[in-house]
């Protein structure tokens, strides 16, 4: 579907709570126009977007569509036979994709994709910073909130379009792009993917959409990626040969390493100088929920919550946090982990992997899974998992809500610890329930 979006004068957004649809949304209304939208709960995201003017919905009714909107946009997650949509066909209101309101936005512009199965937030965020500071003024759209910025949409005025691009269901196809950054390829969205090779395919589906002009960032010594690699007819940038002389950063962890990398491989094509780029990053403080500070417990704990919710992201952030506490000013000894499972499917397939992914935990707490887009399947549930934890020689229990986890975590919260909360769901209201406690 052809759309210009600058004709759009009232849209509505089915799942706006979303951190990649929000920010669409936020540009919606920054451009003075009308937006509503529903979504399943309340959240950060929806009542900074009320404050911005949009009209908030929770739940999702036929009703709550203007019969007058000139768009619909919604979230892939949403079942075909979503109320909302099913009205907007009904009232024949056009209704599109986020990813492909997203490909509509990088249409006409200089294109900058980062994707990848983990760390396509941070770096995005990072050429994000780098760009901005570099008085580029770039458009920016990324898949959590910016520090600085408090968004995760930054509207610029300059020729570059700095887009978080997903792979799941293939969204990021949407996209118009001059530059692809890959920062890693797993097994990922394996409810939607039939195994890795079917990922790389969509991979290098999306590779193909370079000219030979442009330019693929990426670890291309990677064997997950090597396939794709292979495939190209564009300039292909090894990020891994960045020299990181110089580099400094705040966040921790070897995968902030690379990605910063990689957003220094970008901002050498962009032709903007090392140092000053150097100087960005070592001011970039993170975004929200990638390792982020929460506060300090009244028993002195430290707080940290985090987005991860695939193996191998938690075993980097675990990593991560493990290297901070060893660098920290009054060391804390203890790490204690609280994990949200995220999705059933997710979980069933990748089983193994997540057992093995506390080892450096010192005491690991089980959330039930949160579902998501997902029905019930009662055959994986998170006692499994610490049942098979706990052969490992982890201290390991499960936890039936958030107030049972705080509960579990106070006899081992003293000075000495650091709280990690880990999952895509709504886990971080754990440290949130103990950093209030009296």
């Amino acid at each position: 579907m052809e759309l210009d979006l600058k004709k759009i004068k009232k849209v509505h957004f089915i799942g706006i709570g979303g951190i990649g649809i929000s920010a669409i949304a936020r540009m919606i209304l920054k451009q003075g126009k009308s937006v509503s939208g529903s979504d399943r709960t309340r959240s950060l995201i929806t009542d900074e977007l009320q404050k911005l003017g949009a009209k908030i919905y929770i739940g999702q009714h036929a009703s709550q569509v203007p019969r007058d909107a000139d768009l619909v946009i919604y979230t892939i997650a949403i079942p075909s036979d979503n109320p909302e949509l099913a009205r907007a066909r009904e009232f024949d209101i056009p209704a599109v994709t986020y990813p492909q309101a997203l490909g509509e936005v990088s249409r006409n512009r200089f294109t900058i994709a980062v994707s990848g199965a983990h760390g396509k937030t941070t770096t995005t965020a990072m050429i994000g910073k780098i760009f901005r500071d570099a008085g580029k003024d770039p458009t920016v759209v990324v898949g959590s909130l910016l520090k600085g910025a408090k968004s995760n949409f930054v509207a610029g005025k300059g020729k570059y379009f700095i887009a978080e691009a997903c792979e799941y269901r293939r969204s990021f196809l949407n996209l118009d792009p001059r530059i692809i950054v890959i920062t890693n390829i797993d097994r990922e969205h394996l409810d939607y993917y039939k195994d890795l090779k079917d990922i790389q395919g969509a991979f290098s589906e999306f590779v193909s959409k370079l000219g030979r002009k442009d330019y693929l960032v990426t670890d291309a010594k990677n064997k997950n990626i090597v396939p794709v690699v292979r495939r190209a007819a564009c300039r292909v940038i090894d990020f891994r040969k960045e020299s990181v002389r110089g580099l400094k950063l705040s966040v921790p962890g070897r995968h902030n390493v690379l990605n910063a990398q990689a957003a220094l491989a970008v901002a050498k094509i962009a032709r903007l100088p090392r140092a000053a780029a150097l100087k960005s990053l070592a001011r970039f403080s993170g975004t929200w929920r990638r390792f982020e500070f929460k506060g300090k417990a009244k028993s002195g704990a430290l707080v940290y919550d985090d987005y991860g919710h695939h193996p191998t992201e938690i075993k980097a952030t675990i990593l991560a946090a493990r290297e901070f506490m060893q660098n920290a000013k009054n060391e804390p000894k203890k790490l204690t982990v609280v994990f949200q499972p995220h999705l059933y499917s997710r979980t069933k397939l990748l089983f193994r992997e997540f057992v093995g992914s506390f080892e450096l935990a010192d005491k690991v707490i089980v959330l039930p899974i949160y579902a998501a887009r997902e029905p019930e399947d009662r055959t994986v549930n998170s006692k499994m998992l610490v049942k098979e934890i706990k052969k490992r020689g982890i201290a390991a229990e499960s936890a039936d809500s958030f107030e049972e986890a705080v509960k579990k975590i106070l006899p081992d919260a003293g000075k000495d610890s650091l709280i990690l909360t880990i999952g895509a769901g709504d886990v971080y209201k754990v440290g949130e329930i103990l950093l209030r406690r009296k």
